[in-house]
């Protein structure tokens, strides 16, 4: 029986990971910071350790045959920073399982990265993905095109009467479930497959976007267009006027919202049919 270690294990993304992989018949270790915060996990044993001291990982992947990293940050907390964690942290996983014997790594990354070498957040990932991809270890970088848990900021805006746009709103996006994209890891990582941009079976405009979130909520669609400089300016602007934790994501966003974030298709799960039951659950 084959062992993977999880890192970001308790994330969106990493509990999906667990999952797949024990019903996979995988042995799961999820390394998580405090066990008893983690909840539940499709794991078969939990380690305590952070990542961002590399002195903690030590046994950590004893045996395992696979890291598959979902580390990261969004929201910038504990006086972390983006180099801290996206690049620093996951580089010490890369070290200790090299050191360790670990046959394969794979890592969450993000789609379109090359054309957001400005933003921190995504810089950081690109840093470490070049380190992963110098390293002597069979890797796989998978690149999502954006998560459904992304899209409730749409969602919000519809309940509220109005969703906020920038330029003429056809940019494309086909964001992936978290089931979805774990799958489509394991897929890739089993075949060995170096490089994969993951996006869902969907494909939206965003203005067509826009609309399914009213569709959802039942009310009438009103999108305001904004004209595109002034997202452009925002990215500009908000490094210099707000802290880190909020530029940094904004920032992100506001990038993403400028390019076609399409990926490969994958998937079973459909946008609509989790924006119905978010709705009906309030």
């Amino acid at each position: 029986m084959k062992t993977v270690l999880v890192a970001g294990a308790t994330g969106y993304l990493g509990r999906y990971l667990c999952a797949e992989y024990q019903a996979r018949g995988w042995t799961v270790v999820a390394l998580v910071r405090d066990a008893g915060r983690a909840g539940e996990l499709a794991a078969d044993r939990m380690v305590e350790a952070q990542a961002t001291r590399p002195e903690t990982l030590a046994g950590a992947m004893s045996g395992a045959d696979l890291v598959v990293s979902a580390l990261g940050i969004t929201r910038q907390r504990d006086g972390l920073s983006y180099r801290d964690v996206d690049y620093q942290a996951n580089l010490n996983l890369l070290t200790r399982a090299i050191q360790d014997r670990v046959p394969q790594f794979a890592y969450i990354h993000v789609l379109n990265a090359d054309r957001m070498a400005g933003v921190p957040l995504v810089a950081a990932k690109s840093a470490f993905v070049r380190a992963l991809q110098e390293a002597p270890i069979r890797s796989t970088v998978i690149a999502p095109s954006g998560y459904f848990s992304d899209m409730t900021d749409f969602l919000s805006m519809a309940r509220g009467g109005r969703v906020w746009l920038f330029g003429r709103g056809e940019a494309r996006l086909n964001p992936i479930h978290g089931a979805d994209l774990a799958k489509a890891t394991a897929d890739a990582v089993d075949g060995g497959v170096a490089w994969l941009d993951a996006g869902g079976p969907d494909v939206f405009t965003q203005n067509e976007l826009a609309r399914l979130c009213f569709d959802t909520v039942g009310k009438p669609a009103r999108i305001t267009r904004l004209p595109d400089m002034l997202r452009r300016a925002a990215i500009r602007i908000l490094p210099r006027v707000a802290p880190a934790r909020i530029a940094g994501p904004a920032q992100f966003f506001l990038t993403a919202m400028g390019l076609e974030m399409v990926g490969q298709r994958f998937g079973t799960h459909h946008l609509a049919d989790h924006f119905r039951r978010l709705h009906a659950d309030g």
